[in-house]
């Protein structure tokens, strides 16, 4: 890349987690497959929370989601701290023209989030018009995107912020919440792989089937917007990234800490420095997306930031791998409080409250999917301590948290666990948190390394 200013497109979508050819999923996702192969993706890539805006709000700040005070989600009880700067903020301030495609889910006033240029922008607010879903379905969002990269509508270097709605579920007029099956090309359940921590019943082949058609409308999106750039005789000088906020909206995956939840799609090309199809393993989490994209462009990382660039590790520089990453969970539409650590071999969880065995996000309670297994999931009691060999059982279906061989690691996660929420003023060490008590979370910088 010779331009020392490139332009940066970040591509984000809804409930998606890895579900992707490029990461062995039985799909065909030839753009983003085609994408992965001429720049770089990132095997063990993971979200700070398993939900919308607050993993949204980790991508954008860098910052923890009780950190950044964006705890639960954006249209309902909780905003962004007064104070909290976001990737637009820091790249204007770098000179960069900033544009918002899309959804961006993590406030409610999209003014205070200051980008120059707003085009097709709409919310998942309670009520929205079904208008406004349609503004941001991956096919309208990418027309926009193509239009305006043709018409040179820019000045450069641009910063452009691009989110679809899909693989969000929908609420039906039956008050079941699908994938809207008869918009989208979806694919026969019996042929399709299911998924292995969830137990092979009808109604998740249907939704899995049913999601797919998004799936295939985000790649075409993808794929729109990457010969755009090429036709306008960008590519060379542009930085793009795509990722995915969690897990697909299954359960077991959204709204919950285990690695389906908390798993994410990162895919970036770099013209000279990630281009090649190369596929990294290291440990890395989404706040670290931010301080990466500021050290592309030269600018400073503030203190504050949680995350760490991995700009050394695409360079073949002095990089110091990641030993573990933090999730969380506060508020989504009940109270959930969880907090979790995620080593190469590990993963422990622990719970604050009195919770069902597996949380289900009314989207999933009222699905297909979550019909088959609600009576099993929705019943009292989460353990306070889970740990998970994931070695032995990466599907983190046997707690090892009371065996005597593991009370090593069980004590030793715990304690790091305790000093990362007490280093980062946690709000949850205190008791239970009242949605928009903004006034008593974190006053220090996020220490998430």
């Amino acid at each position: 890349m010779d331009v020392s200013s490139p332009n940066v497109v970040l591509i984000h979508a809804h409930d998606l987690g890895r579900y992707l050819g490029c990461y062995g999923t039985d799909i065909d996702t030839p753009a983003i497959d085609e994408f992965a192969a001429n720049g770089a993706l990132f095997e063990n890539h993971f979200v700070t929370a398993p939900q919308c805006s607050p993993s949204r709000g980790s991508l954008m700040t860098g910052r923890h989601p009780h950190v950044n005070g964006l705890m639960g989600l954006a249209h309902g009880d909780w905003e962004l701290r007064d104070d909290e700067r976001i990737l637009p903020h820091y790249l204007s301030d770098a000179g960069y023209e900033t544009h918002l495609f899309g959804l961006q889910h993590i406030s409610q006033d999209t003014d205070r989030l200051r980008y120059d240029h707003i085009h097709s922008e709409g919310n998942l607010y309670p009520g929205v018009a079904p208008s406004v879903h349609q503004v941001n379905r991956a096919e309208s969002v990418a027309s926009v995107v193509a239009s305006f990269l043709d018409r040179g509508a820019f000045d450069a270097p641009f910063f452009a912020s691009i989110g679809v709605f899909e693989c969000h579920r929908v609420e039906e007029e039956t008050g079941r919440f699908g994938f809207h099956g008869e918009r989208y090309d979806g694919d026969d359940p019996d042929a399709i792989q299911p998924l292995a921590y969830l137990p092979d019943r009808p109604g998740i082949r249907h939704d899995l089937a049913e999601m797919r058609g998004m799936v295939y409308a985000i790649d075409d999106a993808v794929g729109t917007i990457l010969d755009a750039l090429g036709a306008a005789g960008l590519a060379d000088e542009t930085v793009v990234v795509f990722t995915t906020e969690h897990g697909i909206a299954f359960p077991r995956a959204k709204g919950s800490c285990y690695d389906a939840g908390i798993e994410a799609a990162l895919v970036l090309r770099v013209p000279g420095i990630a281009d090649d199809g190369r596929r990294y393993d290291e440990l890395l989490s989404n706040v670290d997306v931010l301080p990466t994209l500021l050290d592309l462009v030269g600018a400073d990382v503030p203190d504050e930031i949680g995350g760490r660039s991995f700009l050394p590790l695409l360079i073949d520089g002095e990089y110091e791998p990641r030993e573990r990453v933090f999730a969380e969970m506060t508020w989504h539409d009940l109270y959930n409080p969880v907090r979790a650590i995620r080593t190469e071999r590990y993963k422990y969880v622990r719970s604050f409250w009195r919770l069902a065995r597996v949380y289900l996000p009314r989207d999933i309670f009222a699905s297909e999917a979550g019909r088959e297994v609600r009576e099993t999931y929705c019943v009292p009691t989460r353990p306070y301590e889970e740990l998970y060999d994931l070695r032995e059982t990466p599907r983190e279906d046997e707690n090892v948290a009371s065996e005597p061989r593991y009370q090593d690691v069980r004590e030793s996660l715990s304690r790091q666990l305790y000093e990362w929420m007490d280093a980062t003023d946690d709000p949850l060490l205190d008791g239970p948190v009242v949605p928009g008590n903004y006034d008593r979370i974190v006053r220090r910088p996020d220490e998430s390394a």
